[in-house]
């Protein structure tokens, strides 16, 4: 079956999967820790029969047992070597079990080990990890690739663009999203639809996660964005506890049901996952089998994304700001910093402007003296995993966009593609591949253009072109092109000419920098501002500017108004009551002050909750805490002080706004590690002491046969960073060992983490065996599979959703 073939089939049916390999791999007598896809092929026959009957009840898309196959899996299983062998086998057993009935997915996952910069696997690695795999699947001759269970769009990312490198079968994709719809990540299911099929895949959605019905909600805020045929594979309803085993108590009929609710939600690709038996799928393709299948939307929406956030770009919506001040021209400061490869000052701008009302960012670092692409790519690091907003990719050279939307994790804008041959030619290809939106220049090799119709015979071949490799009418803004008034004094009038043929006839946005209007006048801003808010009214879109330039911004938000955009009324009056509220924070009594105020000002210690070395921790500045903490130290600061009033008021904050779900992963993991920095610059220089009330001891554990830990890292870094003696055991670790380490260091509490719903019945082993050995340990527990009530259920002393919450409940727990 061609790609075109398959996108045709799934359009024009509802598409039955199958239910889940793993639990049943386990009722057929797989054991808990070994390597799934080993067991499996030293056990062909449970394979074979388990394709087999799904076939028989409906399937007609098996998932290949090779989950787990990537170089990096296997290698905690000692198989790296095999990694041709297992998954070409294990390709050919579907194949076998299924014959001519069903079509056999080559099934692909997380490595489960963190990208950079939340760890240390680089994208480039990834990718080829991820190509290694996904070449050898194509060769043993599957049908169609999916990527499942993905918590990270990053590496979704990784993966789509891997398989598309070395294949050109269809793609599927589905990530797994928690209570709060959102995945362990932060990225919301409409961001994920935004993202993926913008690099081409053929149908996205959500597996696992949920039962059914809590998955429709997810399908639903999806079926909003998607151009795309909509996947939902839930498991059998949530596990629960029963005589000691892990059960899913969702009966086929039950769940047959339960998932019309995801048809009629906009889902037309369904089966199931954790719980699910052929029994399962007979039901569901009875149930569904005369349902219409939903149709995706025939136009894509104009969108860019973050990782985290959307954002919608709309002709007649509210005014956009790219934000301008991540640009080394003419910033003497921010030169010298990057010459240094130091990014603190980006990361202020970054957030400075997100705050004052940038919707997207504008990130350039062309100047002498450093690598541009080296730079750009720490930059857009550094600035993804520091603010929501999304970014746009600006520089004169073709592989320093490039490297920049390889790494993006997210939509980024490319400023900007122009009839120049060179960037026509090598950008419009890349903006294709990588998913992006473009900035188009109307410019040529000619240079500019000589007037207003010139202007628009480019605009118009530069978008056939784009549209001849199969980009769409919505990934394309048009740049306005403003000259110098003082050059041309029809300079305004002809740029609204432009943005209104292409609001009007073209209907397309346009973006335009305000700079170069003003140029060689005297108070610019004037000029700026009352060309900006003329351009609104013609139709401008967005605009390049300094979103710290208060009254650019304020006139931006006015005409909103006037014009009677979407709550924009709204927008402009909460923006004003912010700006009254800073400005009311300058407003200052001035008192003479006594010498004890002067030497208390000048620091004998801790400065409060809102220092320097408070900011630096809650804003994940690790580049400038240590020089703050220094400084606070030189001042007269003592380190405990620094500890006590700064750092843990600092991350308990970040954790607040964590559980507030202002913060997502990648804001808490960096506020932790610069609290580590600070924490290790200032341990030496503790006070030793003697008083025996040290810190208590804390063993932390991913139980046996479980091998994830990015979870369990997180819980260990932050209670390190709150004093504790934290002994990590790492992951897969079996319950004795975990008992007999609590015991050998009168650790007080024993923390144990698990992911699959096949491992989480090793925290009762370690409960039971506490019981058994007189262990007085408390035992505290959390997973993505891990309740309140199976934490009840075990004798388990408590229960955590996430790192944040856990520091809390081990210290009322040690405290009770």
């Amino acid at each position: 079956m061609t790609r075109e073939e398959f996108r045709k089939y799934i359009r024009e049916n509802i598409v039955i999967l199958d239910g889940a390999t793993g639990t049943n791999l386990m009722a057929a007598g797989m054991p808990v820790g070994v390597c799934p896809e080993e067991w499996v092929m030293e056990h062909p026959q449970v394979i074979l029969d388990l394709q087999k009957a799904y076939v028989d009840n409906g399937t007609n898309i098996v998932y290949a047992p090779t989950f787990t196959g990537n170089r990096i899996k296997l290698l905690e299983y000692g198989l790296q070597e095999k990694i041709n062998e297992i998954n070409t086998t294990l390709v050919g057993l579907s194949k076998q079990a299924v014959g001519d009935r069903a079509l056999v997915a080559a099934d692909m996952t997380m490595t489960g080990r963190q990208l950079f910069p939340l760890g240390d696997l680089m994208f480039e690695e990834l990718l080829e990890v991820y190509k290694e795999q996904a070449r050898i699947l194509d060769a043993a001759g599957a049908d169609v690739f999916v990527v499942e269970t993905m918590m990270s769009l990053q590496e979704c990312r990784a993966a789509v663009l891997a398989i598309k490198e070395v294949s050109n079968l269809p793609i599927m994709v589905t990530l797994t999203y928690n209570e709060d719809g959102r995945t362990l990540f932060g990225t919301p299911p409409e961001t994920a639809v935004v993202v993926l099929q913008s690099l081409g895949v053929d149908a996205i959605g959500v597996n696992c996660s949920t039962g059914p019905a809590e998955m429709i909600a997810l399908v639903e805020k999806m079926a909003e964005y998607s151009t795309v045929p909509l996947i939902a594979k839930p498991n059998a309803g949530l596990p629960e506890l029963e005589d000691g085993k892990t059960v899913y108590k969702m009966t086929p009929d039950m769940f047959a049901d339960a998932m019309r609710g995801l048809v009629k939600a906009g889902a037309s690709i369904v089966g199931g996952c954790c719980g699910t038996t052929p029994e399962h799928i007979r039901a569901l393709t009875e149930a569904v089998k005369s349902m219409p299948v939903y149709k995706p939307l025939e136009h894509h929406r104009r969108v860019l994304a973050s990782e985290r956030k959307n954002v919608e770009i709309d002709l007649d919506g509210n005014f956009t700001v790219v934000g301008e001040r991540i640009n080394p021209t003419g910033k003497k400061k921010l030169q010298a910093q990057l010459r240094e490869g130091k990014l603190d000052l980006v990361r202020q701008m970054a957030m400075e402007q997100e705050t004052n009302g940038a919707g997207i960012l504008d990130i350039n670092m062309g100047m002498n003296g450093i690598d541009e692409k080296e730079m750009m790519k720490s930059v857009i690091y550094e600035v993804s995993s520091t603010v929501d907003c999304p970014l746009c990719i600006d520089s004169s050279y073709v592989e320093v966009i490039e490297e920049a939307l390889k790494i993006y994790p997210g939509r980024a804008l490319i400023n900007s593609i122009s009839l120049e041959t060179e960037k026509m030619e090598k950008l419009l290809p890349l903006a294709a591949k990588y998913g992006a939106m473009f900035i188009l220049l109307p410019l040529s090799d000619a240079g500019l253009p000589k007037d207003v119709e010139e202007k628009k015979q480019i605009i118009n071949t530069i978008y056939d072109k784009a549209l001849s490799l199969g980009m769409a009418h919505e990934d394309i803004v048009v740049d306005g092109l403003v000259a110098t008034i003082g050059a041309n004094p029809k300079a305004a009038i002809e740029c609204y000419e432009t943005i209104a043929y292409c609001k009007d006839e073209k209907k397309l946005p346009t973006i335009c920098g305000l700079s170069n209007i003003s140029f060689g006048l005297p108070e610019r801003m004037y000029v700026n501002t009352a060309f900006l808010t003329m351009a609104i009214c013609k139709g401008l879109t967005m605009a390049i500017a300094n979103p710290s330039q208060e009254l650019l911004m304020n006139a931006a938000f006015a005409s909103d108004m006037l014009l009677d955009r979407p709550d924009s009324d709204i927008a402009y009056i909460e923006r004003m009551s912010r700006l009254a509220e800073e400005k009311a924070k300058y407003e200052t009594v001035v008192v003479k002050k006594s010498d004890n105020d002067a030497s208390a000002s000048n620091g004998t210690g801790a400065a409060g909750s809102k220092d320097a070395v408070f900011q630096a921790v809650l804003k994940g500045n690790k580049g400038s805490i240590i020089d703050e903490v220094k400084k606070m130290l030189s001042d007269g600061a003592k380190p405990d002080e620094i500890i006590n009033n700064s750092l843990i008021p600092a991350i308990n904050e970040v954790g607040e706004l964590f559980n507030q779900k202002k913060y997502f992963l990648p804001q808490l993991i960096g506020s932790a590690n610069t609290m580590k920095l600070a924490i290790e610059h200032l341990e030496p220089l503790l006070e030793k002491k003697d008083s025996g009330d040290d810190m208590p001891t804390l063993v932390i554990a991913t139980v046996e046969g479980d091998i994830h830990d990015i979870g369990k890292n997180l819980v260990v870094l932050m209670l390190k960073n709150y004093g504790y003696n934290v002994i990590d055991m790492g992951k897969d670790v079996p319950c004795e060992d975990i008992v007999n380490k609590a015991i050998e260091t009168n650790a007080a509490v024993i923390g144990l983490s698990a992911l699959m719903t096949t491992t989480m019945m090793r925290m009762k082993d370690v409960v039971e065996i506490c019981k058994e050995k007189g262990c007085k340990s408390k035992v505290v527990i959390g997973g993505a599979c891990i309740t309140q009530s199976f934490a009840d259920e075990i004798g388990a002393d408590g229960y955590s959703k996430d790192a944040a919450e856990c520091v809390k409940l081990v210290e009322r727990l040690l405290n009770s």
